[in-house]
């Protein structure tokens, strides 16, 4: 019984991954291993469950057929256990999870190891990435994403707070060069800007009518690395438009001070995302829970 449960879930991993490699690698199997499971599978069902060429992965009529019903029965499976789960409040298993490079790692993880600790059976498997990752094709329980969302179908948004954004500057450049008064002040001074997905992003300062003004300043420098950035601006270099969770130790240490500091920053809102199934997971539910709580806390100034 175990070795046909097993052969169901890689055929499932098989199917969603698209290729042996893929389902492999999220398995923590080999290739072969993996081959040779379907292989198995498919000589006791005595049907051919997927077209294989040199480029492409099909399921046949067979296999498809038997995949919906391998799903429904791995989901009854799911569902039983997530009971069992709620039950005892005790979560086990593997969590994957994508979130940001900088936030995650300064905020995100540590919330996440910190439920590791509390529950011995959870796994954690986190990837660090500024990419937008398909959770469903990538095999992910669940991601952090910054901004809009605009690929939400088939997937539940929480949201866990407000990325709000500031601009700053170290004490010994508006020394040198003066401080800002107005939006307009800004085209005289030198600006540390940063680049993502090649393009420049332009600061984003609201307004008192509840508009929002773009500025693109006179770029100094210019980078693709936040925290470069800031170390940047810290160095005295110009003006920088940052995230207020990056720059907090600077601002409390008086590395650096806010300019303009009446004008209320830009926000964008920060969620939670995971895949839409009939009965959450006790692991991803647990795990959102504890990113709503701990992350405004964290992250305020």
């Amino acid at each position: 019984m175990n070795d046909r449960l097993s052969g169901i879930s890689v055929l499932v991993s098989v199917v969603e991954a698209g290729s042996f490699a893929l389902a492999a690698s999220r398995l923590h199997l080999s290739r072969s291993a993996v081959g040779k499971t379907i292989a198995r599978l498919e000589q006791r069902l005595g049907v051919r469950l997927f077209h294989r060429t040199t480029r492409s992965l099909s399921l046949t009529d067979d296999g498809a057929l038997f995949y919906e019903r391998c799903l429904r029965a791995l989901e009854e499976i799911r569902t039983a256990e997530s009971l069992l789960e709620s039950g005892k409040q005790q979560v086990s298993g593997r969590l994957r999870v994508s979130m940001p490079v900088l936030v995650g790692r300064m905020y995100i993880a540590p919330v996440l190891t910190g439920l590791a600790r509390e529950h011995p059976g959870l796994e954690l498997d986190l990837s660090f990435s500024d990419r937008v990752m398909n959770l469903v094709e990538e095999g992910f329980d669940l991601a952090v994403r910054n901004g809009s969302l605009p690929d939400s179908a088939g997937l539940v948004a929480r949201k866990l707070g407000d990325n709000r954004m500031t601009l700053c500057a170290s004490p010994d450049y508006l020394a040198r060069c003066g401080t800002p008064d107005n939006v307009d002040d800004l085209a005289r001074h030198d600006a540390i800007c940063y680049r993502y997905a090649q393009a420049i992003r332009s600061w984003l300062i609201p307004q008192a009518d509840g508009t929002t003004r773009e500025v693109m300043p006179k770029t100094r420098l210019l980078m693709d690395d936040l925290q470069a950035v800031a170390d940047a601006a810290v160095a005295g270099f110009g003006i920088a438009w940052l995230p207020c969770w990056l720059i907090r130790e600077p601002l409390m240490q008086g590395h650096l001070q806010r300019v303009l500091g009446a004008v209320p920053g830009e926000a964008f809102e920060m969620h939670a995302v995971w895949p839409l199934t009939p009965h959450l997971p006790l692991k991803v539910r647990l795990a959102v829970d504890a990113l709503v709580s701990q992350l405004p806390v964290r992250m305020t100034l």
